[in-house]
């Protein structure tokens, strides 16, 4: 829509001035890229660096296109009080060939027009310094012009359009699953209410907009059903016989914490490591009940990866109605999950599925400590900004 409009005035200007020669309009990365010079470029961007001679301006743009920046070189005679570090600008010239082996091309400016200034006494991200990624946090909507974030954000992007691409080439379909939800997915409880935000409307008796407690979604894999190592145990005794301390105990029944998983990867030596077999009543209902005891494990898997622990967990689904149905009842949920049940009884196979968590895969791949640096507007305690 931005562009769109920007064309509208384009065209207006055009209009009004029938005789001027019109620019091509290039990205920084095509100017970058140009096979030949040119003659009446228009390059749009953000000012990276200034740097003023007594008889040469240089500058370096960037509009995002690509991680290297474009150099103009102009006359002092073009410089203003508005050019500086973070304004936006049009700069208007000619592409010629760099002297430098460094770059291919830059722009001999003719003329440059500082769209829009930039404070920079107020502005939190400073030229030339390199600012820790926990100072950066603290402004989601101007992080993206730090180089890290902009990179991790164009690596994100890819990863993101990869994953989709391979599944679309194997024959998958894409389903988005609802953001709201009855079900508590993981059976952990940890769920975020929605309520309406007019508690004076409220009766006595408290009502729900859907008429039943709603909550956002920790997992669509319950939805998706609508369309068509090691084992845990052998894990628990390797956590028993390590010399390091743990802050939570490992015991047989207990869920396995981040450092149990990161102390797991390292003894079998810093590989993906599948931990599988999951004790009956620590997984959700969900998960095929293996037979091995009474209710004793399901068929769960976890692929723990060096450095973040947990990326994957998936299971087989539990196909059996019997199965699945006495196991609800003794849950009280029979009810709330009839229509997971008639999936079951309208003529059900058997089936499993996992989740990946694509930011847990960004810290993996690109070694990233934490994990709010991997989300354009990270969410956590204490913390919503914009």
């Amino acid at each position: 829509m931005l562009r769109a409009r920007g064309g509208w005035r384009a065209l207006r200007r055009c209009a009004s001035l029938p005789r001027a020669r019109r620019a091509v309009r290039l990205r920084v990365r095509e100017a970058l890229g140009a096979p030949e010079p040119a003659d009446e470029v228009q390059v749009q961007g953000w000012v990276r660096s200034v740097r003023s001679q007594k008889e040469v301006l240089f500058l370096h743009i960037n509009d995002g296109s690509s991680l290297e920046n474009l150099q103009v070189v102009a006359d002092p005679s073009l410089e203003n009080r508005d050019l500086t570090f973070g304004s936006a600008v049009e700069v208007q010239g000619k592409l010629v060939k760099s002297p430098h082996k460094m770059q291919n091309m830059e722009l001999k400016a003719e003329t440059i027009r500082v769209v829009g200034p930039c404070d920079i006494w107020s502005f939190p991200l400073k030229m030339k310094k390199r600012h820790p990624l926990e100072y950066v946090r603290q402004f989601p909507h101007l992080r993206c012009r730090n180089n890290t974030l902009g990179s991790l954000l164009r690596i994100r992007s890819e990863a993101t359009a990869a994953i989709h691409s391979f599944f679309q080439d194997n024959g998958y379909v894409h389903i988005h699953t609802p953001i709201i939800t009855s079900n508590d997915c993981e059976g952990a409880g940890d769920l975020f209410q929605i309520e309406t935000s007019n508690k004076a409307r409220e009766s006595a008796e408290k009502t729900h907009f859907f008429n039943v407690p709603a909550f956002l979604t920790v997992s669509g894999q319950l939805h998706l059903e609508v369309m068509s190592g090691i084992s845990y145990s052998e894990a628990v005794e390797i956590l028993k016989r390590a010399s390091q301390t743990f802050t939570f105990k490992p015991e047989w029944g207990c869920d396995l914490q981040t450092e149990h998983e990161k102390y797991l990867v390292k003894h079998c030596g810093e590989v993906p490591v599948f931990v599988i077999n999951y004790p009956y009543d620590l997984k959700p209902f969900y998960m095929r009940d293996n037979e091995d005891g009474p209710q004793h494990t399901v068929a769960a898997v976890d692929l723990l990866v060096p450095g973040i622990g947990e990326l994957c967990g998936g299971s087989l689904r539990e196909e059996r109605l019997p199965f699945l149905k006495s196991r609800l009842q003794r849950l009280g949920l029979a009810d709330a999950y009839q229509w997971y049940l008639d999936l079951r009884k309208f003529g059900s196979v058997p089936h499993g599925g996992f989740g990946m968590g694509f930011e847990r895969y960004l810290q993996y791949i690109l070694g990233v400590d934490n994990i709010k640096d991997v989300i354009p507007f990270p969410r956590f305690s204490h913390s919503c900004l914009l």
